[in-house]
């Protein structure tokens, strides 16, 4: 029996961990990944450091179209998902 594509189920959770990308690349590969997200999906973000300007950005570019929310804030163990709205 196939299963369906992940991608094309609601509700799902995508890890993203940005310590692996260097760092000229990073923030437009988050940014791909987050217009690949479909409505009610979630990339759930891991990092060494609080990336308040890319929040920054986030903010400015999708605006209420995708929520932050914090799921670990620690020194060195960074993990926030980012939920794309409807």
């Amino acid at each position: 029996m196939d299963s369906p594509h992940l991608h094309l189920q609601t509700n799902q959770v995508y890890p993203f961990d940005a310590r692996g990308i260097a760092k000229r690349f990073r923030h437009s590969a988050i940014f791909g990944a987050l217009d690949a997200l479909s409505p009610g999906e979630t990339m759930r973000f891991c990092n060494d450091h609080d990336p308040l300007p890319l929040l920054d950005q986030l903010g400015r570019r999708y605006g209420a179209a995708v929520a932050i929310e914090y799921v670990q804030r620690e020194p060195g163990a960074i993990v926030i998902d980012f939920i794309k709205k409807a």
